[in-house]
């Protein structure tokens, strides 16, 4: 069989990234030109996935990526964790010079992991091997082109004087390595750089990754049936409508009627319907999980979106959600990715996630 040119689980090969030529194009420009770049998006719409297409054209023009995971970071032992497993991670010959700038006496590339698993008394300061690492990566920098990504950087904010300490070491060097921030949560990043009492205040330029345009979303689905020999029939307008160019959704809403397709056969005038009940099955319990983690009054501010009602007004006083209420649970969710506004009216940006509270609750 086979295999679908529509992937869509976790972050994807470089050259499985399509319709975003325009910002990859973009973040290579500002790294080359050693212009500090945080990208920001909401979860699900391919951050990581364009960063690594980012890396792999800057890697085949020499440049050695460094990808530091700050997902969840729990303490200074476990920033220099992350920062030692990124750097072990380096391809090249870059990577025998790291080894070489940073190990000797306890200290050495890629057993990080291993030093805080020991007692207690007998761990080494995370802090001296946060500042070790780092000296040892800006040192390669100067010699070598390089790329460091911090992903999700919003993780930064969990860890006392993590994000003054990155900046401390970072701050001289932005001429000697390509950096870019990413992360999801969108207010807090946007607070990482913007405002005046945090470290990283006014360095780096906020970019933001947005929806798939729908000619770009038209392509890629009608270019993937035809190279497998399938039909689309309607598909790529209801997926466009439906999905509204969410990236992550908008593959797996392609990949699903693509499986229903029939290779040389017209598409069945039920394909898209198929489709979506597939996708409906395959996410209603994660969506119905999700829901009934949020905090009450998000959920409702959740139907009132899903449905097309305003936040604010009848509908949300007959569901008793107060004004105060309703614009707590609104900033909430726009800083967690789950709504944004478009025009005057908000919406949710993951689409089958905004199909499933129509369904559940219905306005």
């Amino acid at each position: 069989m086979d295999e679908s040119p529509f992937p869509f689980q976790g972050p994807l090969r470089p050259d499985d990234v399509l319709g975003r030529d325009d910002i990859v194009a973009d973040l290579v420009e500002r790294i080359t030109a050693r212009r500090v770049t945080a990208l920001l998006g909401p979860r699900r719409f391919g951050k990581t996935s364009v960063l690594r297409r980012v890396g792999a054209e800057l890697a085949d023009a020499g440049t050695t990526v460094v990808h530091v995971d700050l997902y969840e970071l729990s303490s200074p032992a476990d920033l220099a964790v992350r920062l030692d497993q990124a750097l072990a991670a380096v391809e090249g010959p870059v990577l025998d010079r790291l080894h070489h700038l940073i190990s000797g006496g306890e200290i050495n590339l890629g057993v990080a992991k291993l030093l805080f698993a020991r007692r207690a008394a007998q761990q080494p300061d995370p802090i001296a091997v946060v500042h070790h690492l780092l000296d040892g990566l800006i040192t390669a920098a100067r010699r070598d082109p390089m790329l460091v990504v911090f992903d999700e950087f919003g993780g930064i904010d969990r860890v006392d004087g993590a994000a003054g300490l990155l900046r401390t070491k970072l701050q001289h060097h932005v001429r000697d390595l390509g950096i870019v921030f990413a992360g999801s949560q969108l207010s807090l990043m946007r607070a990482l750089f913007t405002e005046v009492s945090r470290p990283f205040y006014g360095q780096a330029e906020l970019v933001e990754i947005g929806p798939l345009a729908p000619s770009a979303v038209r392509s890629v689905v009608e270019r993937g049936f035809r190279a497998t020999e399938r039909d689309p029939g309607a598909v790529a307008t209801a997926l466009i409508e439906f999905a509204r160019g969410h990236p992550q959704r908008s593959m797996q809403l392609a990949d699903a009627a693509w499986r229903h397709a029939v290779p040389g056969a017209a598409a069945p005038a039920d394909l898209w319907g198929r489709a979506l009940d597939d996708v409906r099955r395959q996410t209603d319990l994660a969506n119905e999980t999700l829901f009934s983690r949020s905090p009450t009054n998000d959920q409702k501010v959740l139907r009132l979106v899903a449905n097309g009602e305003p936040i604010f007004g009848a509908t949300a006083m007959t569901i008793g959600l107060t004004p105060g209420s309703g614009q707590s649970a609104r900033d909430r969710l726009v800083d967690l990715g789950e709504i944004e506004r478009v025009g005057s009216r908000w919406r949710a940006v993951d689409p089958v996630y905004a199909d499933w509270v129509r369904r559940r609750f219905p306005l």
